[in-house]
């Protein structure tokens, strides 16, 4: 009796304190030392679809985990992957992760962060999984609207916010998808191949920035292979690099359904494993016991035979109870709060500020009159956008569709009709609703009738949730518009030439009807307040800002990936790659070679233009283009964009000064020369003169967006750090800031240079 009581009392004081984190290690470790092997093992593996075990015996709680990073899904079935059918697990949907990159405002990285953890808070979530932070490779990516573009930089200073503001209401970050997951087309074996220096330059420093900076609890691991071994239970970008060189102290969670070998996640550094013997988002698993798991019976049994070290285990557990003694044992935790007028006012500003204008030929912003007819078409002006996509589906409490909010901005004044033009089938995982021409061709003719006799036609169309669109599990199938969209913009601009298309998506895609059109703004999927924030930006009440996170090349072949043939995208079978893109097995590729193969234009090289078919489950991907990612790519070819990376217009005018530079600081004072108020976003760049290697023309160092009203003047600088100069060494393993000229670009967009300095280091 006296030895229950003294537990009672001790994990009542662990409860009372577990939000002082100097003493979270000494809870970790009294608890540690009262848990049996078999409590130590099971906290490893999940007991439902989206939950793990506590130890209940101690009073420790179970882990809950939920997708995702633009809002709370609603309930998932304990066993089965049906919505539960819950009443009161509707949420307010936030903007999907490329509209907040589009804000380039980390102050609203981290609101957006701080809102959403406050609803996991509220429907009770230990982990929220999210945020995404790979990068933005090819556009035919189906999760590119998940992430936050192609600048490792900026997705580092959006992301890093956006963490901090969850995890402060007791939620952990699961920061994914770990590493190298640049695509859905055979993403569950898919090995990528990559040099060090791309790999460290690029790929890995938005998860370090979260990791290092942001201080997330919890990492995912991810579908795809690196160097012929999952990433999930990856022994080099777990042990050696995340847990190693960067010191992470959280755990490891599987994507559902990623783990595959029982040795490997014992002693490749994976903590906590979900979902296996399932697709990661359908599939049943064919088993009657979750201890069948990889980290389940057979971990067990082979600690019990004593083939797993106790370092190993206890390591495993640790990480568990650091993060049940951060969330679910935090008694500074709050409460939380749902639907509140604060999240859904967050909602719309993210919205506001993350639409970019891309093309204006002043028919924007557009003023009612009275008796206006303004014809509205497009499926994306009522279509539910939440819905659908994968683990990215919410059931918003109310979701503001674009017809709505121009009905009730432009309604009392203006005639406000409406015309489908398209349609594009139910939303259906790993299928398409195919639908007879038949029918496009007449919705297209209605609505091309009815744009003759409107003064303005508002078209809202684009890409949406369903397979081989914006989805997960699937990627697009080309560059184009679905659905007869480019025949029926084409039609409508001839019938009426004051519309003005509003394309939602979360990818670039082809534009042959661009120099028709007078305006062209980009919309995201803007989540509760879509509506709303998109009737602001047009009527002129909010001054667009956002800034492309991402450049939109000409043509698909211009992107790198594509134009390496399918080594490059989606991957060939190991048979069929070329040289010099065989690499050595198990090791890195050099960053030199495939450089040098780069510039040369991959000459001689016979590039397979078959790629895999799934198959053989063992496809191999190059990342040719290495370190020339994006604008980088773009900017060292001088190959012409139709927009390019950091552009986006506003209904004002900006002017820069000359820039100055004093010491390491460079300084340029920007103008509103225009008649509102609007807000800029300075971009400085920094570019190495003369390098012993190959590196990019330019690369983002710093930005920052400034408020300006008319005729207002702000000066703004930026101090250059050592780090901002450096390259990663591959032979040195280290990275490296050589002596020289290195020059500073100031400008509002990677293509629209305003200004440079010269800096000597």
């Amino acid at each position: 009796m006296k030895k229950i009581l003294f537990l009672f009392f001790m994990l009542g004081m662990f409860t009372s304190s577990a939000a002082n984190n100097d003493d979270i290690e000494a809870m970790v470790e009294t608890l540690l030392n009262k848990m049996t092997l078999e409590e130590k093992v099971r906290l490893s593996y999940a007991q439902s679809k989206f939950s793990s075990p506590g130890v209940p015996r101690l009073g420790i709680p179970e882990v809950y985990t939920s997708d995702g990073p633009h809002g709370v899904r609603m309930e998932i079935n304990w066993n089965d992957w049906n919505h539960a059918g819950w009443t009161n697990d509707s949420c307010t949907a936030f903007p999907a992760l490329t509209c907040l990159a589009a804000t380039w405002q980390p102050e609203l990285a981290s609101l957006y962060g701080r809102m959403v953890g406050e609803e996991a808070r509220y429907r009770n979530k230990t982990v929220l999984l999210g945020p995404g932070v790979n990068l933005y490779r090819t556009p035919l990516n189906g999760r590119n609207f998940e992430y936050m573009g192609e600048d490792p930089y900026l997705a580092s200073r959006m992301c890093v916010p956006y963490i901090q503001g969850l995890q402060s209401n007791g939620v952990a970050c699961c920061i994914k998808h770990y590493a190298l997951n640049e695509q859905e087309i055979f993403r569950s074996h898919v090995d990528v191949r990559v040099s060090d220096r791309a790999l460290y330059e690029l790929y890995l420093r938005p998860f370090r920035a979260a990791v290092v900076e942001g201080g997330a609890w919890t990492l995912m691991g991810s579908y795809n292979q690196y160097l012929n071994q999952h990433a999930t239970h990856n022994a080099r970008l777990i042990n050696e690099i995340l847990k190693g060189e960067w010191g992470f102290d959280g755990a490891v969670i599987t994507d559902w359904g990623a783990a595959h070998n029982t040795d490997e996640a014992i002693f490749n550094g994976l903590d906590l494993e979900m979902g296996s013997f399932t697709d990661g988002l359908s599939a049943e698993a064919p088993i009657n016991s979750y201890d069948d798991y990889y980290l389940g019976r057979a971990y067990l049994e082979k600690c019990r035979r004593g083939e797993v070290p106790d370092s190993i285990i206890n390591d495993k557990v640790r990480r568990m109870l650091r993060l049940i003694l951060r969330t679910e044992m935090a008694t500074n935790r709050g409460f939380g709060a749902m639907n509140s007028p604060e999240h859904v006012a967050a909602a719309r500003q993210i919205a506001q500020e993350g639409i970019v204008l891309l093309k204006n030929n002043g028919i924007l912003p557009l003023a009612p009159k009275d008796g206006m007819k303004i014809l509205v078409v497009g499926e994306n002006a009522t279509r539910s956008l939440c819905a659908g996509g994968g683990s990215s589906e919410l059931k918003p409490r109310d979701e503001v569709a674009p017809l709505r909010g121009i009905e009730e901005r432009f309604g009392d004044r203006c005639i406000v009709e409406y015309a489908k033009g398209y349609e594009s089938g139910r939303a259906m995982f790993g299928e398409v609703d195919v639908l007879p021409q038949a029918l496009y061709d007449s919705l297209r003719n209605e609505a091309v009738e009815k744009a003759k006799n409107a003064d303005y036609v508002i078209y809202v169309g684009g890409l949406n949730k369903n397979h081989t669109q914006d989805c997960e599990g699937g990627d697009r199938e080309h560059y184009q518009l679905p659905f007869g969209q480019d025949r029926l913009i084409t039609e409508l601009l001839a019938a009426n030439s004051n519309t003005v298309l509003v394309i939602v998506s979360g990818n670039a895609y082809d534009m042959p009807w661009l120099d028709k059109t007078p305006a062209l703004v980009q919309s995201w999927y803007l989540g509760s307040e879509a509506g709303h924030a998109l009737a602001d930006i047009i009527s002129g009440d909010v001054c667009p800002s956002g800034k492309l996170p991402f450049s939109i090349a000409c043509r698909l072949t211009d992107y790198p990936a594509h134009k390496m043939g399918a080594v490059g995208y989606p991957g060939v079978s190991p048979d069929k790659l070329p040289q010099p893109f065989g690499g050595e097995e198990g090791k890195p590729m050099s960053s030199a070679g495939l450089l040098k193969a780069a510039v040369e234009g991959w000459k001689g090289i016979n590039f397979c233009n078959e790629p895999g078919n799934g198959s053989q489950k063992n496809e191999t991907e190059i990342y040719g283009e290495d370190i020339l990612l994006g604008y980088r790519w773009f900017d060292y070819f001088k190959t012409k964009v139709r927009f390019p990376f950091g552009f986006g217009l506003s209904y004002t005018t900006f002017s820069y000064s000359k820039p100055a530079i004093s010491g390491r600081t460079v300084s340029v004072s920007v103008r509103n020369s225009g008649n509102v108020s609007g807000q800029e976003v300075v971009q400085f760049y920094v570019g190495d003169d003369k390098a012993s290697v190959i590196r990019p023309v330019k690369e983002l160092k710093y930005f920052e967006k400034v408020a300006l009203a008319p005729g207002e003047t702000k000066q703004i600088s930026y101090t250059i750090d050592d780090e901002d100069l450096k390259y990663f060494d591959e032979e040195k393993h280290e990275w490296v800031a050589e002596r020289g000229s290195f020059t500073v670009y100031l400008g509002a967009s990677a293509a629209d240079i305003r200004g440079k300095v010269k800096y000597n280091h």
